[in-house]
Parts: structure tokens; sequence; C-alpha cells
């Protein structure tokens, strides 16, 4: 879960800080009230080494007895400064271990009460280049950080995420508990973007058999394995490979078409393909007449293009895939 608070190690250090300066604090303190104590084994008075002996064994409540306070002075001190100073000792002590071994604990809660919350969200398996080009997609169009979880086994991709607001588990999406920790059976759809084809379709396999409602996009690098990711579940298969391939085709004797796609697929600049639902104003209509640019009509389960015969006239609960002006594009 995302969290602002200061990173382990920093709060480790920190508390090592205050412990070692209340024991030089309490060292300092009997080093010059030497006077009022004695060493019951030497004669010789109290040196700085002897203490950072009484400190430390007086802190730690251990108290071994052979250095001992026998003035009024020096017992007034000591229950003034030195009992304070052991109070605030034990408590940096304790706090941490309790800290740490209450933490997975804390962790687990926060983990249940997020998933008894959240509903329909996103799931990116594989925060790679694809999977943060979903992710930044996804936020372009107005996706809430929280709604997003990004589940991968890297470290640093996963504090990538973080930093970004999104919710991360770490874990191999190939194990159901994994995808039960992210809320799969809670969200609205699944991105399966992870390196190797195989593993796409194990994770498909796990979250169509996890989640039968869930809408599952999963990226394959082979055209071949298309009919492996739809067979185990998927709803949507993008093929990386040959996409990117086409593109660089077409950048080589058309590079302006390949600007516009590239404009078409960025949701936050210039022009980008958007769904909305027919208005009332419109049924009975042509999509062709409409004043937006009007690519597709999804009707039920089934999309047409704008120039099927089907969707001649327009009816009520059909969504429109047009054109919209995202940002006034840079010039070039």
């Amino acid at each position: 879960m995302p969290d602002t608070s200061a990173s382990p190690v920093v709060s480790l250090l920190r508390r090592l800080a205050i412990a070692f300066g209340a024991l030089a604090a309490a060292a300092l303190v009997v080093y010059f009230s030497g006077d009022g104590y004695v060493d019951n084994n030497s004669t010789t008075p109290i040196s700085l080494g002897d203490a950072f002996y009484y400190a430390t064994v007086s802190l730690s409540t251990t108290g071994y007895g052979d250095i001992v306070p026998v003035t009024p002075e020096a017992r007034l001190l000591t229950t003034l400064v030195i009992t304070p100073l052991r109070l605030l000792f034990l408590i940096v002590l304790v706090g941490t271990t309790v800290e740490l071994l209450t933490e997975r604990s804390r962790q687990s809660v926060r983990i249940e009460r997020w998933r008894s919350r959240v509903r329909d969200h996103t799931v990116v398996v594989g925060y790679g280049t694809k999977g943060r080009a979903a992710v930044e997609t996804l936020l372009g169009d107005g996706a809430e950080p929280k709604d997003i979880v990004v589940v991968d086994t890297d470290r640093t991709r996963l504090d990538q995420a973080s930093a970004l607001g999104l919710v991360t588990v770490t874990g191999n999406a190939t194990r159901s508990s994994v995808l039960r920790i992210a809320g799969l059976q809670q969200a609205s759809a699944i991105v399966v973007a992870t390196n190797r084809d195989d593993t796409a379709v194990l994770v498909t396999l796990t979250a169509r058999e996890l989640a039968p409602d869930v809408r599952i996009v999963a990226a394959v690098r082979e055209s071949e394995n298309v009919h492996l990711l739809r067979q185990s579940g998927a709803n949507s298969v993008i093929v990386s490979a040959e996409t990117a391939g086409r593109l660089l085709g077409m950048a080589t004797t058309t590079p302006s078409v390949v600007d516009v796609v590239e404009d078409l697929l960025t949701p936050d600049a210039g022009f980008a393909i958007s769904e909305r639902p027919v208005e009332e104003s419109e049924v009975g209509g042509s999509p062709r007449h409409l004043p937006d640019i009007v690519l597709g009509v999804v009707r039920g389960d089934n999309l047409f293009r704008v120039d099927a015969s089907a969707v001649d006239a327009l009816e009520r609960g059909d969504r429109l895939l047009y054109v919209r002006k995202a940002t006034l594009p840079d010039e070039r």
C-alpha cells in the first residue's frame, strides 16, 4: 500500500541516534558529577569511560551496583535526569522491537481494509515498458492512482509504481493467492503485460479461473500465441511485436500517418480515441452525420464500423467510438 512515512532505514537510524544521544547525555551527567559517584571496585575518581559504563548498565536496567551515587545531589540528579533518560532509552528500544514484530500484522490489516473497500479497479501485471505505458494511459483517461494495482516481482519497479501513488503487490501473478491480494475478484479489468508469452498464458488462466467476469487484456510478443491467450480466457489480445513492426514499416514511407496514430493513442495530448454513450437526441440518426468523427459503434458485445449497415440508425444503449480533442497539439 502507498506509504508516505520515512523509509525503514531512515527510521532506524533516527531511533539509533536518539538512543545513543540518551546514552551520551547520561554519561556526561555522571562524568561532570563524578564527585557524587563512587566505584566500589576502585579508589580512583570516575573517568569518562566509567561514566559511559555506568550509563550503559543503568539505561539498560542491568545495574551491577559497582558504580553508585552516594551524595544527595548525585542521587537527586539520577532521579531527575538519569531515570527519564532510562525511560527514553527503553521506549526507543522496545518501540522499535514492537514495530518490527507488528509491521507484518499491520500491513495485513491495511490490505484487508483496502480489499473490503476497493471496487472496479484495474490490476496491471508487469510494470515493464508495456505495463508503464498502460498505467500512463489509464491515468491520462482520468483513472485515480488508488484504483490501479500493480503486480510484479521486481522491487525497483514496484517502488517506481508506489511513487506514483499506485497500490503495489509483490509476487508472481500466476499464483491465485497473489491475485487475491490484488483484489482481482472485485476488479473491473486486468492488464497482463508480462515479458514472456507463456507467463501471460498462465496469468490469464489463473485470472479467468479466479474471476470469471473480469475483463482480461493481454499482450503477447508473437501472433502465433494469440489463440492460446483467447482460449485461456483473454477478452482482448494485443500483439506488441507486430504492432510495433507495422508502425516501423509505415514510418519508412508515410511517417505522418505514424504521427497521427501515436497522437490518437496518447490520451492527454492532441487527439484521442474515446468512447461515449449515444445521446437521446442522436437516437435514430446516422453516426456518419454527427459532429464528432465517429470510428465505430458498440452495440451489445459487438463492434461495428461506422459504415456498417447495421448501425445506419443509432439505438438507445449504443456506444460511440469517436475522436475527441484532448489538448492543443504541440507545434512541430
